[in-house]
């Protein structure tokens, strides 16, 4: 029994000396080609270090991205440039094609304009030259008349005939006169109008209050409802004390 016993703390004795292949094995590991023992690491700053390494992947692949990002944002400002760029080069090319529709219309309202002007400075002319055509084509009749009776005056030894023949060219002229708006002003009450009479000579009288015409001189006319010639009369104004 003590030799059994004996065997079997030599072999506990043993195995306790002798190491497992479990720990055998992280020294063999550990060690290098030289048989030196490598810097241990432990698990919590292995941890940590991949731990870095992936956060600065991350930082350099955002960082990647915001400069791609960048990038196609500039791409995109340069095309939105670029088509601002367009739209004002056509902006201006219609503007400039306006401004050349309005320098035409401009110089054509400025030749219209110029040529109304002569237009109307010849008609105007024009006017002042014929514009009594018409009235003296019906004064021809009456220089026709008064020819007639200047011939007939120095064959005839009765005056009556020339006289009628005056009368006759007198009444045409007044009818003529007329045709045009002239009428001749009528005295009436013999009341002095400065609007219508001009005094020629006044004379004064005990028997006027106020003054009056005593004669006419020379006969006044009125176109339509304007004056045309003053009647030339001799007036009659009440006598001073």
């Amino acid at each position: 029994m003590s030799d059994i016993k004996n065997k079997r703390d030599v072999q506990e004795g043993k195995q306790s000396e002798s190491p497992s292949p479990l720990e055998e094995k992280p020294e063999l590991e550990n060690q290098n080609s030289q048989g030196e023992i490598p810097f241990k690491v432990s698990e919590q700053e292995e941890i940590e270090y991949i731990q870095t390494e992936m956060e600065e992947k991350e930082e350099s692949c955002a960082g990647e991205t915001a400069a791609r990002e960048t990038e196609s944002g500039m791409e995109k400002l340069i095309e939105q440039l670029k088509s601002e760029i367009k739209q004002k080069e056509e902006e201006i090319s219609r503007l400039k094609e306006t401004l050349e529709e309005l320098r035409d219309k401009f110089l054509r309202a400025v030749a219209e304009a110029e040529n109304v002007r002569k237009r109307t400075e010849r008609e105007k002319e024009e006017f002042y030259q014929y514009a009594l055509a018409d009235l003296l084509r019906d004064l021809l009749p009456v220089v026709d008349n008064f020819e007639r009776a200047l011939k007939s005056a120095g064959d005839e030894a009765n005056g009556k005939t020339f006289r009628e023949g005056v009368e006759l060219i007198y009444r045409m002229m007044l009818n003529l006169l007329k045709k045009y708006g002239v009428r001749p002003i009528e005295i009436q009450d013999r009341k002095f109008d400065p609007n219508l009479h001009q005094a020629l000579a006044s004379e004064e009288s005990t028997e006027v209050t106020e003054p009056e015409i005593k004669e006419e001189l020379q006969k006044g006319y009125l176109i339509h409802n304007r004056l045309l010639r003053p009647s030339m009369v001799k007036v009659l104004i009440p006598k001073k004390n």
